[in-house]
């Protein structure tokens, strides 16, 4: 159980997207817009922390009426949605991407190049347009990687060969490489596939988090984050209120001060956020 009283010192919700906020067709439900704008109207800011691109939530920040920063590719950019002010932005260095291009060719993974914009692949890349899943990114085939290689805030293998995966993410730790992030998960949508991300260290949701708090003059007591899968855990390892979705995986549940009873599908997150209004108008 948690202390009700400190629903009333929340000033601002942190959500997670993909298997929290929308459903699995990635779509917000009416409902949920709407509670989203009586929270706002009784004083509790909101923002999206999310693996998609910024280009891919400008709608959902519009319909939410979202004038604050966002967190998009996972911490790696932060910018604001209506001002189009970079916080915080985070590109791989290029040696680093040269080298993924060239272990994902030796070990037969496909990669792609991520930035801002748009999500970059090669026809002999051609999988990644159905194998990663984020929602309404503008995917862009190219001859090559030359020219695509300076801006790129995360790289992104998949394979199903996951010991060569395993291999190569050892191949971004120290000794091999200094001050990247790698995330290494299975897919949620493909049993036999596996991930592996790299970013520049210092790049994931709870630091985009606590950037943003910055700027706001906020504390991690004065949030609320909600999620459901493993790109979350970071923001569940702060001082925020932390919700976890029905669905959430066991290890987001684990650290949580509340799991919901109903599942993206079902809009579970305004079991919440009404729980939030009525600690507000008590």
């Amino acid at each position: 159980m948690f202390d009700k009283e400190r629903l009333k010192k929340i000033k601002l919700i942190v959500a997670d997207l993909d298997g929290t906020l929308v459903d699995e067709k990635g779509e917000l439900g009416a409902e949920s817009k709407k509670v989203i704008s009586q929270l706002k109207k009784n004083g509790i800011e909101f923002t999206i922390a999310t693996g998609r691109l910024q280009s891919a939530v400008l709608g959902i920040c519009k319909d939410l009426d979202i004038t604050i920063p966002i967190i998009t590719l996972d911490g790696s950019l932060i910018k604001n949605p209506i001002t189009n002010e970079i916080l915080y932005e985070s590109f791989v260095p290029e040696k680093y991407v040269q080298k993924a291009l060239k272990l994902s060719d030796k070990f037969l993974l496909n990669i792609a190049l991520c930035t801002e914009d748009a999500i970059y692949y090669t026809e002999n890349n051609s999988l990644v347009t159905s194998l990663l899943r984020k929602f309404g990114a503008n995917y862009q085939e190219v001859q090559s990687y030359n020219g695509y290689t300076d801006r790129v805030l995360e790289i992104v293998m998949m394979s199903d060969y996951k010991e060569n995966l395993r291999f190569v993410k050892d191949k971004f730790s120290f000794p091999y490489s200094f001050g990247l992030s790698k995330s290494y998960y299975r897919s949620n949508q493909h049993s036999e596939i596996a991930f592996l991300e790299i970013r520049k260290r210092g790049a994931n949701k709870s630091k985009g988090m606590d950037r943003i708090l910055k700027k706001l003059n906020r504390t991690e007591k004065e949030v609320a984050v909600i999620g459901d899968w493993y790109n979350d855990l970071s923001l569940f390892e702060t001082k925020a209120f932390k919700v976890a979705i029905a669905n959430a995986v066991p290890e987001i549940k684990q650290l949580s001060d509340l799991v919901l009873k109903k599942t993206n599908n079902e809009e579970g997150a305004i079991e919440f956020f009404e729980m939030l209004l009525k600690a507000r108008n008590n």
